[in-house]
């Protein structure tokens, strides 16, 4: 008997085959199919095989779940449990702009765009460089640019570290702002693509670290940042 199961967590080429690999250790797995793309694993066995070893045998990052159960799952999982990393990182860079303005005994709310931008990027980057690779081969599932020059996604990551290094440092601002705002509108486009044809694939803006869907809240995320460097551009006219 062939069961194809949803599976997901699975950011890179190694996933698939540490998954296949683990799969096949079971007893009465015949043959597995693992496939990232559409995240799905494809498990032949001579017996009936109950779900909780299937995932038993998988390392904890991934989720094996049945045929047409992943929506329902989704479902039931709060807003907050599912975005519950950026909502933390943006309250975590918040608090510490807000803390830094504090400091400062007055509110300068271009300084503190500059602050929470550079806290962004930081953050951002680090999740990213914690696995290089399998961030740029996400990355590329859905970016405009990273799909048609694979490099991009490596280039991206230490483009976000330089960025925030130089609005922590207020470094050449209207360069900064500039590259930004390309960079950023750049980005944005391979999103929208994905969130309006409604492709269930992973978000890469943590990285690799956590498994977040795209969605509007990647939109939101891009915009952001898109709006900020275009208001701070706007002062150098």
């Amino acid at each position: 008997m062939t069961h194809t199961y949803q599976l997901n967590g699975m950011t890179c080429t190694s996933c698939e085959d540490k998954v296949k690999k683990a799969l096949e250790l079971i007893d009465d797995v015949t043959a597995v199919t693992v496939s990232k793309q559409d995240s799905t694993a494809t498990i032949t066995m001579s017996k009936h095989i109950n779900l909780s070893d299937l995932q038993n045998a998988l390392d904890t990052k991934y989720q094996i779940l049945a045929p047409n159960h992943n929506e329902a799952v989704q479902q039931t999982r709060s807003w907050f449990e599912t975005y519950k990393p950026i909502v933390l990182i943006f309250l975590y860079i918040s608090l510490v702009t807000g803390l830094i303005a504090f400091s400062n005994h007055h509110f300068d709310y271009m300084k503190a765009m500059q602050h929470f931008m550079a806290g962004f990027f930081l953050v951002f980057s680090f999740f990213k460089m914690l696995n290089l690779k399998a961030f740029a081969e996400s990355y590329m599932m859905y970016d405009v640019l990273a799909r048609k020059i694979p490099v991009w996604g490596y280039i991206y990551a230490f483009l976000e570290l330089g960025l925030g290094i130089s609005y922590l440092l207020n470094f050449n601002p209207l360069l900064t702002n500039l590259v930004t705002f390309i960079v950023m509108s750049i980005s944005i486009i391979g999103v929208l693509q994905s969130v309006l044809n409604k492709k269930k694939i992973q978000c890469a803006c943590l990285g690799a670290v956590f498994n977040l869907p795209m969605s509007t809240v990647t939109i939101i995320e891009d915009g952001l940042m898109i709006i900020m460097s275009l208001i701070m551009l706007l002062t150098f006219l």
